[in-house]
């Protein structure tokens, strides 16, 4: 209602100036306008506040769109509504909707007319919808400064071409490789090309094969690449198919058993080509010898003192897996005999007599340097020389008895001379002495074999002394002071004064019988009764 009663106002006041002068007119309609407009510009479109022709045409509203684009040079927008794109051509009913909707004028100077809040923009509305990196990026990364939004380049190259490594070798079309999540996420269908992928060559980086941005005339041929990897260095010609796959250079398909005259047993199963193969021989040749000896005559260990005919006694699992049976022999082999090589027993011909006996072979290895005799077997035998050995001690003047039965006999044998050895406890045990020889060098009269802390030695029985009162837990050190060998040298006083002249507080005035008085309990204590001895009544 009030629009309509503005028109009629409006109406009224245009039939009235239309009688009067043009100019004066013309400055009237000016200040009715501007009377009459409902509010001030925005700030960008200030300057044609007082000019309405600029942006208004009376009574062809129809005309408005047409003058904003006009003004705005809004062609792409134009473009976009036809071609239902971008996102003006997106709106629902855009064609019939005029500008004004959106971009709402005469709301005053601080007004957002454009009304573009990038926080919330919908980049899905576009032609140029966010994924991966890109929803990530700032605004300006894309859009630069004083460029208009629809300006934005929209093929990766535009704003990649100074990140690409590829120096535009590979053309412009990067998502033909790449993707949008990361540029080392690419999707280039190899197989698409007349060189399909497979095997190893499927993580193989892009820039090994084709160096310096190589990728036309790239030859296809194996030895192209892998000249470099041939450990055969060309003995076996350049067509690496013909044995090796993608899958592995270890995964070969060349069958020597139906490809060759020598079938491939055992060993040889695991062996490399060119350790049959020698750089300096033709890898072809039919008549080289598959003799045994041909081949092994350098890791010939019995220095063909044994012939040439391996495979007498060895056969094709390995050398030391042989079919020669020694038990079959004067000599069975058990143990540690097993094990040993032919020639640490057979130095010279394998024909040459050689001796059963043991000290014949190991008379170098006899520690004892003949101390012990030449009769080995009578403490060793075939299981080791230390943990073989049978001889029982317990038979001997010392037998190993508590602690001493797990000792290893080099705890108590300093040298292999085991005569010389003593069995005496303090030949031993002297670091050990905490007595320090003051209770002489027999420690077996206290101690037993089980442990130095059992100790066993009954002095009211076993000495003249009976251990009463305060001595019975006095230290053996207070009393015997001075070093000895022999128990039977152990010499202490037999009255108290011997030892205990220094604690006399009477000073001799009393004489040396102490135990006229005092008692072994203590010396503050006095016998009364001794006392009365001898006092007149």
């Amino acid at each position: 209602m009030q629009t309509a009663w503005m028109l009629r106002i409006g109406f009224a006041m245009v039939s009235m100036f239309l009688a009067v002068p043009s100019g004066f007119a013309s400055d009237m309609v000016g200040k009715m306008e501007k009377a009459l407009m409902p509010g001030q510009l925005s700030e960008a479109h200030a300057k044609f506040e007082d000019d309405c022709n600029e942006c208004h045409k009376f009574f062809e509203q129809s005309k408005q769109n047409v003058l904003c684009v006009d003004c705005h040079d809004h062609e792409n927008i134009k473009k976009d509504v036809e071609a239902k794109k971008g996102f003006h051509g997106r709106i629902p009913g855009i064609k019939d909707k005029e500008c004004s909707v959106c971009h709402r004028e005469h709301i005053g100077r601080d007004a957002d007319i454009v009304m573009l809040d990038k926080q919330t923009f919908n980049h899905e509305e576009t032609d140029f919808v966010l994924r991966g990196s890109h929803l990530t990026v700032q605004c300006q990364g894309c859009h630069k400064p004083k460029k208009k939004y629809h300006e934005a380049k929209h093929k990766c190259i535009d704003c990649h071409k100074d990140n690409e490594p590829h120096k535009g070798k590979l053309g412009k079309v990067c998502n033909s490789c790449h993707r949008e999540s990361a540029w080392s996420d690419f999707q280039f269908d190899h197989s698409k090309t007349k060189f399909k992928l497979e095997g190893k060559h499927k993580g193989v980086q892009c820039r090994d094969c084709h160096p310096q941005e190589r990728y036309l005339a790239t030859p296809k041929k194996c030895i192209a690449c892998h000249k470099t990897d041939d450990k055969h260095e060309g003995r076996f010609a350049e067509k690496c198919k013909e044995c090796h796959a993608p899958s592995g250079w270890a995964q070969q398909h060349f069958d020597h058993d139906k490809d060759t005259k020598f079938k491939l047993k055992g060993a040889h199963k695991l062996a490399l080509c060119n350790q049959c193969h020698k750089k300096d021989e033709n890898a072809y040749d039919e008549k080289r010898s598959k003799e045994c000896y041909s081949c092994h005559k350098l890791n010939d260990e019995h220095k063909g003192q044994f012939g040439k005919k391996c495979q007498d006694c060895h056969n094709t699992k390995a050398w030391v897996k042989n079919k020669f049976d020694h038990d079959e022999t004067d000599f069975p082999l058990k143990h540690k005999h097993k094990k040993v090589a032919c020639r640490d027993c057979h130095p010279g011909d394998i024909k040459e007599e050689v001796s059963t006996k043991c000290y014949g072979c190991h008379k170098k290895d006899d520690i004892h340097e003949g101390n012990q005799g030449d009769v080995c077997d009578e403490c060793h035998n075939e299981k080791g020389w230390p943990g073989g050995a049978s001889f029982d001690h317990n038979i001997f003047r010392f037998p190993l008895l508590g602690a001493h039965a797990a000792l290893a006999c080099e705890e108590c044998h300093d040298s292999a001379n085991f005569t010389e050895t003593k069995f005496q406890c303090y030949a031993c045990h002297k670091e050990d002495d905490a007595h320090k020889r003051k209770l002489s060098t027999e420690c077996g009269v206290c101690h037993v074999s089980n442990d130095f802390k059992a100790w066993e030695f009954d002095h009211d029985t076993q000495t003249d002394f009976k251990l009463k009162g305060s001595h019975k837990g006095i230290d053996c050190l207070v009393c015997h002071r001075e070093k000895v060998k022999l128990m039977e040298d152990i010499k202490l006083p037999e009255i108290c004064y011997g030892c205990h002249a220094a604690d006399d507080a009477h000073n001799g005035g009393f004489g040396r019988n102490c135990d006229r008085c005092h008692t072994e309990k203590a010396f503050d204590e006095v016998d009364m009764d001794a006392l009365k001895v001898g006092v007149p009544q």
